[in-house]
């Protein structure tokens, strides 16, 4: 079998070629880290060094719910070197950030050859795989080298669910190399059951994205919260992780609705954060179209913002810019696209919308509708809903303050999570100090 899945990965590699040397070349997508996806190890991961905990995040919101784990990881097995790998360019920019460019490279290709060598360099005692990443190779490669093999914070979406299902015959055979599933809630967890994994590995851990601790604020938020006070801009209305659509893009949605907020609040302001930077000049000319006044983040040199559009043309500052939203609005919602975290948002207390679309965060958004602490809104209905709550400062502060208490019950995954790690790493210890 894994013959044959190689076989055909290298077929696809090299079917795909076209589309992805054009990335490369147009976008600069997959070239970064070429070498280390082909098991070309850099020379600071070789040579004597202590066995490794190897986390393994796939992109931004992985390396986010990770956050707090890796580290205390590091307290907890100080004789052994924890390592990130992520698989994104964004996630790679922000490992680097928080956990150390020395300690973070990017996740090998599904060939045999390549994951010996990272195992052979870093020789893992435990591999830790945030959510869902489920790749043949690597997984068997990892099991023979008698390291532990943990997913956490693991979740099958509603949209892969069935295709995970017809392929449960071969999944039984891959998911037997995983020593422990900490599924985010009970559904994930019946989930993984009913693919495939061992129903007596799979335990609830909850949702490690509860625990993240808000960011370090980036210089950007304090220099725009002087310039939009000192022109008196306002309200501030911050636009994350917004994506392409058919037949339109959820910025034209945005777009259209900021017109019907700038006929009551002429000097309100939109921070729109694109999630795929090689979206941003698309963004651009987007907004170029509409008629509205904007600026880019890149370019902007403090003029003002009022009755203007911000593109935030970079990466790593949107969460810490919700601290400055009277409203902030979470994308990949309005779109079938699944939708995206609204935790960030609830960290700073601010009232959160979203479209119908958001089948990725069921858990999260259903905790929050649950608790009235989260608004859907449908399309047509956005640019209405931003004025209803604009002219209603109470309701905006009790939705804000609604998100963040529904935010603060549901800490604690991260303790779990860990206490389940260290059972699996050192189950004599467990054993011997059962408390």
């Amino acid at each position: 079998m894994y013959l044959l899945y190689s076989a055909l990965v290298a077929v696809v590699l090299v079917l795909g070629s076209p589309y992805w040397l054009y990335q490369m070349f147009r976008h600069g997508k997959y070239r970064r880290g070429l070498g280390q996806r082909l098991g070309l190890v850099p020379k600071h991961f070789l040579g004597s060094r202590p066995p490794s905990i190897w986390i393994h995040a796939v992109s931004v919101g992985e390396v986010l719910a990770v956050s707090e784990l890796a580290p205390a990881l590091r307290v907890q097995f100080p004789g052994d070197r924890v390592v990130i790998s992520t698989t994104t360019d964004t996630g790679q920019k922000l490992a680097a950030t928080r956990f150390g460019a020395e300690n973070v490279f990017y996740f090998p290709l599904d060939f045999a050859f390549a994951a010996r060598r990272w195992i052979a360099a870093l020789r893992p005692e435990m591999i830790v795989i945030a959510e869902t990443e489920f790749w043949p190779n690597f997984l068997r490669i990892a099991k023979s080298s008698s390291a532990k093999i943990a997913v956490v914070n693991a979740r099958i979406s509603d949209r892969s669910f069935p295709g995970y299902l017809r392929w449960k015959g071969i999944l039984t055979r891959i998911l037997r190399n995983v020593d422990l599933f900490l599924a985010q809630s009970a559904e994930d967890a019946r989930r993984l059951a009913a693919i495939g994994a061992d129903a007596s590995r799979v335990m609830v851990g909850g949702n490690l994205k509860y625990d993240i601790s808000p960011p370090p604020v980036a210089p950007i938020v304090d220099r725009l919260r002087s310039a939009l006070d000192a022109a008196e801009t306002h309200p501030v209305l911050v636009c994350g992780s917004t994506v392409e659509g058919n037949p339109e893009a959820e910025e034209a949605i945005l777009a259209e609705a900021f017109h019907w907020v700038l006929g009551r609040h002429r000097s309100a302001v939109m921070l729109l954060a694109p999630r795929h930077p090689e979206r941003f000049d698309a963004v651009a000319a987007l907004l170029q179209q509409s008629k509205l006044k904007f600026f880019r983040r890149s370019q902007w040199n403090g003029e003002s913002l009022s009755g203007a559009v911000l593109l935030i043309d970079s990466i790593g500052e949107l969460s810490s810019l919700y601290a400055l939203a009277d409203i902030a609005f979470v994308g990949g919602s309005l779109v079938p696209r699944g939708g995206h975290n609204i935790i960030e948002p609830a960290q700073y207390g601010v009232p959160i919308l979203v479209g119908p679309h958001t089948e990725n965060f069921r858990d999260i958004v259903d905790l929050f509708r649950g608790r009235d602490a989260v608004r859907v809104v449908s399309p047509p209905d956005l640019g209405s809903v931003f004025l209803e709550l604009l002219a209603d400062e109470s309701q905006r502060r009790e939705l804000g303050r609604r998100a963040a208490e529904a935010l603060q019950s549901q800490r604690g995954a991260t303790q779990l999570t860990l206490r389940k790690l260290q059972e699996l790493l050192t189950p004599q210890a467990h054993e011997a100090n059962p408390a």
